[in-house]
């Protein structure tokens, strides 16, 4: 597939050429909100911890006979019931996280979400920014008149360390480098945004 090229000087933009098995594809739903589910699940750290009865300090023994007193019938003071005793069905700690999400499915999620945005025409590409772009006022010009407003940039790092500070107080923009496209993110933003060296590193690091 071929797509334009935007430039930021506003000259005749030039023509890229896509693979049609990244940019192309029939989104699979399933795959897509499994990785969804599973980069929330790592957003969440879910470290808060009670103590059982069986890990509270203390004796064990019965405070009391089972019968003749005419009281309840208790155990120990480490009971539930009890002030300082273990917490019944309280949180333990546990860390509940989707622990393994294949390779290969991650790749093609990725691929899932760009075939979609693709489809919509939110996906675009920009010229490598050959200098920096001192003016946040410039920068967001140029965003409002491409109509990019709402963007996820994914930049190679050099054309990053030209846009980054005229773009760190732009409103629902974010920068991020190729190797770290995810689909939450892609997901996120109404657009799209690669350079051109980005996009060709993502298509040559996904494509082996």
């Amino acid at each position: 597939m071929i797509l334009k090229v935007i430039n930021m000087d506003g000259k005749k933009p030039n023509d890229i050429e896509l693979s049609d098995k990244i940019f192309s594809l029939t989104p699979n739903k399933y795959v897509i909100q499994s990785l969804v589910d599973w980069q929330l699940s790592h957003f969440k750290s879910r470290t808060a911890k009670t103590k059982q009865r069986n890990e509270i300090k203390g004796s064990t023994a019965k405070i009391y006979a089972q019968k003749g007193t005419g009281r309840a019938r208790h155990s120990s003071r480490k009971a539930p019931i009890f002030v300082g005793g273990g917490v019944a069905h309280g949180p333990k700690g546990a860390v509940y996280k989707i622990k393994k999400i294949n390779k290969k499915v991650r790749k093609f999620g990725l691929f899932y979400v760009l075939s979609q945005k693709n489809k919509v025409n939110s996906l675009f590409v920009v010229e490598d920014f050959k200098y920096e772009i001192k003016k946040t006022k410039l920068f967001n010009k140029f965003l409002e008149k491409n109509k990019l407003s709402n963007s996820l940039i994914i930049s190679d790092k050099n054309s990053k360390s030209k846009i980054i500070k005229s773009a760190r107080n732009i409103p629902d923009l974010k920068i991020i480098d190729q190797e770290g496209t995810n689909v939450y993110d892609l997901l996120k933003y109404k657009n799209v945004v690669f350079t051109t060296s980005s996009i060709k590193s993502f298509q040559d690091r996904l494509s082996k």
